[in-house]
């Protein structure tokens, strides 16, 4: 399934990964992709048969809090994805990930290992 349409390349050399946004891709990711929670976030892992740059997508429910902190917590995972992004390559997958009411007050170091955590249980099997 190609949902690349529209959505422009980075430049070679960078580690820029592309935005999961639409919901049927969350849907397919919901349904083949990978599952590994752990304490600060859930990951939903697909490996595509290409080897384009990493495809991210994020969510919040409103369980966590209201817009301000959903949005924080957002926030905070995209720059998850970002720092681990630059020394670990993220090309050929896709990634969901899942805020908890925990990723919120989690140290933030705490969030990068538990991502690193996520990616080493999703990536075990493949």
């Amino acid at each position: 399934m190609d949902w690349s349409e529209g959505q422009e390349q980075p430049a070679a050399g960078t580690h820029v990964s592309l935005r999961l946004k639409k919901r049927k891709e969350f849907l397919f990711m919901a349904a083949k992709g990978r599952k590994a929670p752990v304490s600060g976030l859930v990951l939903q892992l697909y490996k595509r048969p290409d080897s384009d740059p990493a495809r991210v997508g994020f969510t919040v429910t409103k369980k966590v809090g209201n817009a301000v902190v959903r949005n924080r917590v957002r926030r905070r995972l995209r720059e998850v994805v970002r720092r681990v992004e630059a020394d670990t390559p993220l090309s050929g997958f896709d990634l969901v990930l899942i805020g908890r009411g925990a990723t919120r007050d989690r140290a933030f170091d705490a969030l990068v290992a538990d991502f690193r955590k996520a990616l080493k249980l999703c990536m075990r099997d493949l």
